[in-house]
Parts: structure tokens; C-alpha cells; sequence
């Protein structure tokens, strides 16, 4: 007797019943599936999010680096660096420095390696009888901002003043009605108001702007600077004393004073952005760890429960299909076949529902998140997932289907054939 041969009639006979089973199958093996997959999409998804998210902050971080930035050049230099003869008392007393150095000076630092500063500013600064008004004023001399050999070129915070024209503060324009396009006299040069500047609530307010070798000129100070400004950069290894000793080992001749508040607002502002944009990305992350954590504890609990379903009624559709044949096993016990083919009977049926139900479920368990999360996604096909629903699959057909097997080889056919 062909044992497949009957479990083949078997199906064909009792279609109703295997279809039953097979659907039992296939929503266990589909719903174990469709969970892993949907963790696995999730990720993914999770990952083209954070993507994006980094992508978006970077650009976002770099508008707000660029907008702060632009502040910040508004708060001007934060490094003055000075001749070492000169005393710092007697500078915030005159509010300028009495002694000189070499021009030369700049170009020098111009052209080191120093990589924590930047926008060199060298000027030549004396406060002034300006004769032609019967006034005193600070002028200032200055050729404009001297370029790092070894940096690309940044936007100037101030920009050269031409040669024959001038930058006059603003007390000293509204006081005088001077306004841009006037010409005057300044030691006996005539000078073309170039910009007023707005209100400062400084000494830039009575403070004269001109062209560096002008000044010299007229100050009879040639190749000479009092100061040189400069930016400290916000970057590591930008301690004031480290700069020092960059600087001199460079400039033995100077002395470096850091304009503490201006480093502590540009260094919050640079701050800001950058933990704005860390916190952005923390909590995307963290919210998509929520939604995981969330989607883990409910597959925890229904995939064991839809296996425990399933195995439930495929036990019950196997114990029902033993009461209907049970004449029929009794012939078959009555004529000679063996108990473990009756079993065999019952479980290759069970088999043979198990392997179509894997198939099929693990089919929709990877078709369907694809298509409800996203339906233009490509399917994630994944050989282990098919061999563990596979495996998943056999025992829990072969599991459900053993007891009402094993049950019907034990039947008495002496007794079954007496009932009937």
C-alpha cells in the first residue's frame, strides 16, 4: 500500500479540512514573517530617516553657522596683538598703544602655520589735533586685512579703506554734518568721506578711518603699526597661552591680550549650533527606538499566541478527521498496516500542509509590511527567514497532528468493526 498515494487521496477527499489547516499555517508562519520583516523595514526605515535628518542639520547647521557667523563679525577681533614694550595700564589709559613695531610684522604671521587665528588687521592708531576742526580725534590708519597664506580666503570683518578717502565715526559726522560724498581737510590732506559708520557707543564713534601708508605719512611713523587684531578661531587646541607662544615664537617682539567676552559669546554662539543640531538627531533616534520597542512587545505576544491558536485548531481538525475515518483505519489496522504507518498516515499530511502553509506565509509575511510601510519598496527577501518559517512551519503541523496520530494507532479494530 502507498502510504503517500492515500495521504494525496486523503487531501483530495477532505479538501475543506487540509485548507483549513493550511490557512492555520499559513497565518502563523505569515504573522512570525511579516514581524521580523516589519522590525527589519523599520530599521531600514529608521535608517533613511536619521539619513535625512543628518543630511537636513548638516545644511541646517550650516545656515546657522553661517548666520552666526555674521553676528559675530559684528563683535569684531578678539586677539590685539602688541608691541612687548608696551604696557597694558598705559594702554587702557590712552585706549591705543604709544609704541611701534615693523609692519613687516603681519606678513610674517601672515605666512606662518599658526592655524588658531585668523582676519590679521593691522593698523597704526594715535589720537590727534585735528587743526582744521580745532578738535581732537583717534585716527586710525589701516591697509585692510591681510590675507593667512595657509587658509582659504574668508569675507573680511573690515575692509580696506582707499587711498584719498576716509571712514568717519558717527559723533564726530553728526556733529560736523558731514555726510558720504563730502571732501575735508585733515592736516592739511584733503580726504573723501568714503562711509559714516552707525552709532557704536565707542571710541570708534570719534575715531577717523584712513589708508595705512597715509597715516604713517602723515604721522611721520613709515612701515611702522602699533597694533595687529586678530581672530581667535573656536577650535581645539585654542587656549589663549598656547596662542601666546604660537604668536611669539613667530613674533618675539609682541605681546597677546584676548578680549575675553567677545571669545566666551563667539564660542556659545559656534556651541549652540552644533548641540541644536546633535539633539535634533538624538531625538529622531530616539523616538524611532520607541516605535521599535513598541512594535517588539506587541509581536512578542502575537506571534506566540497565533502559533498557539494555530496549533490548537489544527489538532482539533486532525482529531475530527480521525472520528470520520474511523472505520476506515480499522479496516486498514484489520488487513495488516502497521500502527507507524497510520501515524505516518496522519503526519505526512500534516507535512505536506506545513511546507505549502511556510511557503505561502512567508511569501505574504515579507509582501505585506513591504506594501503597508512602503509600496514602492522592493520586498526584502531573506533565505534564513524562508528556512526558519519553513522549519517553524513542519513542527508546528507535525506537533498539532501527533496526538490525534498517535490516537488513531491505537484503535482496537475489533472493536471499531463491533460499533459498525
Amino acid at each position: 500500500m502507498n502510504t503517500w498515494h492515500l495521504i494525496l487521496q486523503e487531501i483530495r477527499g477532505r479538501k475543506q479540512n487540509f485548507i483549513s489547516g493550511l490557512l492555520s499555517v499559513i497565518l502563523a508562519t505569515g504573522v512570525l514573517t511579516g514581524a521580523l520583516n516589519s522590525l527589519k523595514l523599520h530599521d531600514l526605515h529608521t535608517q533613511q530617516i536619521i539619513d535625512k535628518k543628518i543630511n537636513e542639520t548638516e545644511q541646517r547647521m550650516a545656515r546657522l553657522q553661517d548666520d552666526y557667523r555674521k553676528i559675530m563679525k559684528k563683535l569684531g577681533f578678539n586677539l590685539l596683538i602688541l608691541p612687548r614694550e608696551q604696557q597694558v595700564s598705559d594702554l587702557y589709559l590712552e585706549d591705543f598703544s604709544s609704541h611701534t613695531m615693523p609692519e613687516s610684522y603681519v606678513d610674517t604671521l601672515a605666512a606662518s602655520d599658526i592655524m588658531s587665528i585668523r582676519h590679521l588687521l593691522p593698523s597704526l592708531q594715535q589720537k590727534v589735533f585735528w587743526p582744521e576742526q580745532k578738535r581732537t580725534i583717534i585716527l586710525i590708519g589701516t591697509r585692510g586685512e591681510v590675507p593667512l597664506l595657509h587658509r582659504d580666503p574668508k569675507e573680511p570683518i573690515l575692509v580696506a579703506v582707499p587711498h584719498g578717502e576716509a571712514v568717519i565715526g558717527y559723533q564726530l559726522a553728526q556733529s560736523l554734518h558731514i555726510k558720504p560724498g563730502d571732501r575735508i581737510q585733515l592736516l592739511g590732506q584733503s580726504f573723501l568721506i568714503n562711509r559714516c559708520n552707525e552709532e557704536r557707543g565707542s571710541r570708534d564713534d570719534i575715531t577717523l578711518w584712513i589708508d595705512l601708508q597715509q597715516a604713517q605719512e602723515m604721522l611721520n611713523k613709515a612701515n611702522q603699526i602699533n597694533a595687529i587684531l586678530a581672530l581667535k578661531c573656536h577650535c581645539a587646541g585654542n587656549e589663549i597661552a598656547e596662542i601666546r607662544q604660537q604668536v611669539q615664537d613667530f613674533l618675539p617682539g609682541v605681546k597677546v591680550i584676548e578680549q575675553g567676552s567677545k571669545v566666551v559669546t563667539r564660542a556659545e554662539a559656534r556651541d549652540r549650533a552644533a548641540r541644536e543640531a546633535r539633539e535634533a538627531i538624538a531625538a529622531e533616534k530616539l523616538n524611532r527606538a520607541n516605535i521599535r520597542q513598541q512594535q517588539q512587545e506587541l509581536f512578542a505576544i502575537l506571534v506566540p499566541v497565533v502559533f498557539l491558536g494555530s496549533g490548537i485548531w489544527i489538532s482539533l481538525l486532525f482529531l475530527a478527521n480521525v472520528r470520520e475515518r474511523k472505520s476506515e483505519i480499522g479496516i486498514f489496522t484489520a488487513i495488516g498496516v502497521k500502527s507507524r504507518q497510520i501515524v505516518f498516515l496522519f503526519i505526512g499530511k500534516a507535512l505536506i500542509m506545513g511546507a505549502i502553509g511556510a511557503l505561502a506565509g512567508y511569501f505574504l509575511g515579507v509582501v505585506i509590511p513591504a506594501f503597508l510601510q512602503n509600496p514602492f519598496m522592493f520586498p526584502a527577501w531573506s533565505m534564513i527567514q524562508l528556512i526558519l518559517a519553513f522549519f517553524l512551519a513542519l513542527i508546528l503541523a507535525g506537533v498539532a497532528s501527533w496526538i490525534p496520530a498517535y490516537m488513531a494507532s491505537l484503535q482496537d479494530p475489533a472493536a471499531v468493526l463491533r460499533e459498525e
